[in-house]
């Protein structure tokens, strides 16, 4: 008689597991998959197929009910902020989704649907230096870096041939050059504030910010069925060019070529089962979000990519017997550390000069001011520094004074404005342990599964930092001849700006870190976690292409673990 356990379990095994198929996820899946390895990519969200599912890429303003604002009575029910417009509500979560417990104010943004926050990220593409790895180890915080630059650069280079990054060859050494298609170019007065900051500023640098958009597709584009960008600047509505980097339009599609993975949309992860006879984990238990039935899949490694937040929280839902506090966490720092980005300085300016020119034409990107606080020793009241994006144009305006035929007349002729600049910083925020997410003791969400708590704020150091800010770019603006300069602190919450990194960060000590140099967990070793939940420390730069790089090369080293037997 046949049993029907071992047949399930039979169907139901897999080489690999992927859990989140975002832009760490995606290249998790396509290098498993390139290795040869049965891989099963579980995103908890609903499937979106590349182009066909993009409902509102392209659409004009006039083609939405609402041109584009979301009214309150739709926004009842739905996880909203600056970021929830019309075109881009079907990849907004339901709130009752996942409750979680903010014992401090912290925004949590989720992408809840395949390809995850890839369609809806801001696609800026800068490398790490040295400057970022052994910055712990320089200025005191958080645990050393286990790897340094060198070890990440050629898995940059290898995203960067196959995502396609459109650059310029800087030859700055806190922003490393990479594997770059053609730059977009600047504005006329961000090309100003380069000259100025040159003759005034000579340390500080501005450049064209490196992005994921194909300027000049390659064969390598091609073969996965992308086309060069359009500038239309939809980006978070889903491209049906393939324009930029997203899981859905590369790196999904091209591990499905290989006949190696399946994707499963609706798998709410729960926990990784861990055998304590084996001492390796053997499988992911899975609440299907439409049947609420728990699903067992097993395999013989195991790729956490859930994002920060989540892939902390699937972790410490793992407990067992071996590990009561959580898998992997026998140095008792699962969850801690959370750290994310300090975005709250702003700038802005006029300029009266270089009337004879105005802008045409769009482009994906802007300008950046790489890093220039505390680079090659720790001179300021702070602690590390921040990166500066930098964007300017020109407008156009109507006059409305008149009545009648001189008013019709008036608003009908449109005259250019001055040119206008901003600034917004992206400082680094440094990791301390009361920063920390936990699993509440009562509260559950609708699959029974914890809810989490937050307890995260800035620091004294952050405060510092953002005044620091704007001291400089008033500075620096003024001295760029600009006028009606005005500088800011949004003060907004931690975590408004979707780069929560940190939770089971990687360290060279299994006593105060939980994975090592290759992204495994120190107790676990068939375990790998390759998305933000990695992070020893921030960086200043959109922290997108670590995690894809972290991704492929920690896969490539399961793949050849798996050969030599030693997972």
């Amino acid at each position: 008689m046949t049993n029907f356990n071992i047949d399930v379990k039979k169907k139901n095994t897999y080489d690999a597991i992927v859990i989140g198929s975002g832009a760490s996820g995606g290249w998790s899946a396509k290098e498993l998959c390139d290795r040869g390895l049965k891989t099963l990519v579980l995103e908890r969200g609903r499937k979106v197929e590349h182009i066909k599912d993009y409902s509102t890429a392209s659409k004009a303003p006039w083609e939405f009910e609402y041109r584009g604002t979301v009214p309150l009575k739709l926004r009842e029910g739905l996880q909203y902020g600056r970021f929830l417009r019309e075109e881009n509500m079907t990849f907004m979560m339901k709130e009752d989704e996942q409750p979680v417990v903010y014992e401090k104010p912290f925004r949590w943004y989720r992408g809840y649907h395949e390809g995850g926050k890839s369609l809806l990220w801001a696609r800026q593409t800068q490398r790490w230096s040295d400057f970022d790895f052994e910055g712990p180890q320089r200025d005191g915080f958080a645990v050393d870096w286990p790897i340094r630059y060198k070890d990440m650069a050629p898995w940059y280079s290898h995203v960067e041939r196959f995502a396609g990054i459109s650059g310029n060859y800087d030859g700055l050494p806190e922003l490393p050059d990479g594997e770059f298609l053609k730059a977009y170019g600047m504005s006329c007065i961000e090309e100003h504030f380069k000259e100025s900051l040159g003759k005034n500023f000579p340390e500080r640098k501005l450049v064209s910010a490196r992005c994921a958009h194909l300027s000049d597709p390659q064969a390598i584009h091609t073969e996965q069925g992308r086309t060069q960008c359009q500038s239309q600047n939809m980006c978070n509505r889903g491209c049906i060019y393939g324009g930029y980097f997203s899981s859905n339009a590369s790196t999904l599609p091209w591990a499905a070529k290989t006949g190696k993975m399946t994707m499963r949309p609706h798998s709410v992860v729960h926990s990784i089962i861990f055998d304590e006879k084996k001492n390796k984990a053997t499988g992911v238990r899975v609440i299907d979000s439409q049947s609420h039935e728990m699903i067992e899949f097993y395999a013989k490694v195991i790729f956490v990519n859930a994002s920060a937040i989540n892939s902390t929280s699937i972790l410490m839902n793992s407990s067992s017997d071996r590990f009561p506090n959580g898998l992997g966490n026998d140095s008792g720092v699962l969850g801690k550390y959370i750290a994310w980005h300090n975005y709250r300085g702003h700038a802005s300016a006029r300029f009266e000069g270089l009337k004879d020119k105005r802008t045409a034409g769009g482009r994906p990107t802007y300008a950046y001011v790489p890093r220039f606080r505390n680079l090659q020793k720790h001179d300021q009241e702070f602690f590390r520094g921040y990166a500066t994006g930098v964007s300017g144009g020109r407008g156009e305006f109507s006059r409305q004074d008149g009545i009648g035929d001189q008013l019709r007349e008036n608003l009908l002729s449109r005259e250019l404005s001055d040119w206008n600049i901003s600034a917004w910083m992206m400082g680094e925020c440094v990791p301390i342990e009361q920063n920390h997410i936990r699993l509440h003791e009562e509260l559950k969400d609708k699959y029974g599964i914890p809810q989490i708590v937050f307890s995260c704020d800035w620091t004294e150091n952050d405060d510092k930092m953002v005044q620091d800010f704007m001291d400089q770019f008033k500075a620096m603006f003024e001295q760029a001849g600009y006028t009606q300069i005005q500088v800011s602190d949004s003060h907004s919450p931690p975590g408004a700006d979707i780069h929560e990194m940190g939770g089971v960060r990687m360290g060279r000590d299994p006593k105060t870190s939980l994975l090592n140099e290759w992204n495994q967990l120190h107790a676990c070793k068939n375990v790998f976690v390759t998305d933000g939940a990695c992070m020893t420390s921030t960086g200043t730069q959109n922290p997108t292409l670590t995690y894809m790089a972290f991704s492929a090369r920690a896969a490539n080293r399961a793949a050849d673990e798996l050969t030599k037997k030693n997972l």
